[in-house]
């Protein structure tokens, strides 16, 4: 509707096209330059942006004309088209792949926004090294003018062939600028084997009848033209003639990529990344085909990310709890395919995480579906980033779920996870979160090693004030006592730290009986750790906090079974059965007698306490020389907290 001129910017020497579009009067060119503001605010990659626009009057043709400043490109897709067709060649897969991407998120992006182009045609699609930008948007106001289009359609026919069958008639719509696009991929598509003015005449019968289309698709395939397939899917549904029956533009995405043509193994998109928007409208449907979705772009790590986030999204009832089979195998296939990329790897975790959450939240006793690959996986994970906190957090949370299962902990300390156990906790021993975990993970896997008391007995030294920490070390220390684990150079500081912890976190009812559940196995196996238990940290002995434990929770018969046990044990030495005599210990045993009558082994182990305690004397000199001795050791160990 206008004239395009090429000019030059003085100073700079840029050169741009100003278009100049005569209008009937001021208020024309004013009506006019309103509606096209906007466009100057627009911001996209593969949208030729105006640079001004302004007001003239022309006093030799006596009119006011309106100036679009627009970026200047000398090649573009009309150009390409016509080489291609003198040369009788196709376009080739790759170029065209590109160039149907970037249009295609361009036109998203305008409906998006509710714009419309009103003048899509190959003319107006600009390439530059394979960069592809839409321009010459045009408006309402200007594209009304009756008379001019009329003018237009007598001089140049071939200019309108483009038009939707409505738009001939002054109605413009989203599905208006779709009909336009399907002629220019019609057009990219034919030009190897249709001339200029064939192309013009399919393009302007299929606003009558659309017969011509199918028999021309057929041709396509037959001769192997690239994407002829999407082609044939994809053309038909914009190139109706009833608008009502056309596409919109999101559909238009979900056909060319729904059959993955564009993800073929000619790497035709290597090297750049999906826009945005065909991810998240080809991701808009449910948990299948999210998961198709991914496993057609599975060599794309943008998309695999938004999908998962896509799926973390997901309302539960979505998801096919309590353990989706087909989403794990797919998530963990991602993990494999990416594991360099630490995002995949962290969203791939907190994906399964999220899974997990939801299904133990509906059932405790929910069972993921294990197996080895899953877990080498994660440990794979651990070994391609080992600074990343993050993901070892996350790795080892999704293991302590796993290592619950049969089999599944002898399979994971078989797989070296023990030793990378070791690597990460003596690395991050400073990191609370790390050692929680790893702590868990511990107490999960029924870890037998002799390597890792040290290592517990570190951790809990180094966070000497953290009762969260302290309550997991407890309940490794029991594990590791029972194994047999601890060596005896570790008793005596095993045992302190199972006192102390109990000092911490006295409230802490599960910190309590696995402490003492710890120290009642260790008083069992070593004589020196019963003296320990008795002599705590200068002069002070262990069996007053048993009595204010005992205090605490004297209703409880967990707890009181637990401390019933660690007396039974301290009481099978005869040297310090004095020393529980002097701390009222019997008067204890017989209020645990009387206020639980109906437990069997409460009873038993209060029986054992209080027979051994008959049998107790005044201590002889060396078993006094011993109790001394044991109170001189606990003097070269630091306070409690």
């Amino acid at each position: 509707m206008g004239v395009n001129v090429v000019v030059k910017e003085i100073k700079t020497k840029a050169k741009y096209v100003i278009k100049q579009v005569q209008c009937i009067d001021h208020h024309h060119a004013n009506q006019a330059l309103e509606e096209l503001m906007p466009l100057l605010k627009l911001r996209h990659p593969h949208i030729s942006m105006y640079k001004e626009l302004f007001q003239m009057w022309d006093s030799e043709a006596t009119s006011m004309f309106l100036c679009l400043v627009m970026e200047y490109s000398p090649t573009s897709f009309q150009d390409i088209i016509e080489a291609k067709r003198k040369e009788k060649a196709v376009i080739d897969s790759k170029s065209l792949q590109t160039m149907l991407v970037q249009v295609l998120d361009a036109l998203e992006y305008l409906h998006h926004l509710d714009i419309l182009h009103r003048n899509l045609k190959p003319s107006n699609i600009t390439v530059s090294q394979n960069h592809c930008k839409l321009q010459d948007l045009s408006c309402h106001a200007l594209m009304t003018h009756q008379a001019k289009w009329t003018v237009r359609a007598e001089e140049d026919p071939y200019k309108k062939s483009w038009m939707a069958p409505e738009a001939l008639s002054f109605s413009f719509s989203q599905k208006s600028d779709i009909w336009s696009l399907g002629c220019i991929i019609l057009d990219l598509a034919t030009c190897s084997f249709l001339s200029g003015a064939e192309a013009m005449h399919l393009r302007k019968s299929l606003r009558q009848q659309s017969a011509g289309l199918q028999v021309l698709l057929q041709t396509m395939v037959d001769r192997q033209v690239p994407l002829a397939d999407t082609f044939s899917d994809l053309l038909p549904t914009m190139l109706q003639a009833d608008p009502s029956d056309r596409v919109l533009i999101k559909d238009v995405i979900r056909i060319t990529f729904g059959k993955g043509s564009l993800t073929s193994s000619s790497g035709a998109l290597h090297g750049s990344a999906i826009p945005e928007v065909v991810t998240s409208t080809l991701l808009e449907g449910n948990m299948a085909s999210i998961l198709e979705v991914m496993q057609m772009f599975s060599s794309r790590p943008e998309v695999q990310l938004t999908a998962m986030k896509k799926l973390m999204s997901m309302p539960e009832d979505q998801l096919g709890l309590p353990w989706p089979t087909d989403l794990v195998a797919v998530v963990v296939a991602v993990m494999e395919r990416h594991e360099r990329i630490l995002e995949v790897q962290l969203c791939a975790c907190s994906l399964l995480l999220y899974i997990l959450g939801q299904a133990l939240k509906r059932d405790v006793d929910a069972k993921a579906s294990w197996n080895s690959s899953f877990s080498a996986m994660l440990l794979s994970a651990m070994r391609n980033h080992p600074h990343s906190t993050r993901l070892i957090i996350k790795a080892y949370n999704l293991l302590t779920i796993i290592a619950s299962q049969e089999s599944a902990s002898e399979e994971l300390q078989k797989a070296g996870l023990c030793e990378l156990m070791l690597q990460h906790l003596s690395s991050f021993c400073g990191d609370r979160d790390i050692c929680l975990s790893g702590l868990s993970l511990l107490w999960a896997l029924l870890v037998d090693g002799e390597k890792f008391p040290a290592l517990v007995i570190q951790v809990l030294a180094t966070h000497p004030i953290d009762v969260d920490m302290a309550e997991a070390g407890c309940a490794v220390l029991w594990l590791l006592s029972l194994l047999g684990c601890i060596q005896e150079e570790q008793l005596e500081e095993v045992v302190a730290l199972l006192l102390r912890s109990i000092q911490l976190g006295q409230d802490r009812v599960q910190l309590v009986n696995n402490a003492y559940r710890g120290l009642a196995s260790l008083a069992k196996a070593s004589e020196l750790a019963a003296f320990r238990v008795v002599v705590l940290e200068q002069g002070c002995s262990g069996l007053s906090l048993l009595q204010e434990t005992y205090q605490l929770y004297r209703d409880d018969p967990e707890v009181v079974e637990n401390l019933c046990m660690l007396l039974a044990h301290l009481a099978t030495y005869k040297e310090i059965l004095p020393e529980l005599e002097y701390s009222g210990i019997r008067t204890l045993t017989q209020d645990i007698q009387d206020r639980f009558p109906s437990s069997l082994e409460l009873i038993s182990y209060a029986k054992e306490v209080l027979v051994s305690l008959e049998t107790a004397v005044c201590p002889s000199p060396e078993d006094g020389e011993l109790l001394s001795a044991a109170r001189d050791l606990s003097g070269d160990l630091p306070a409690p907290p």
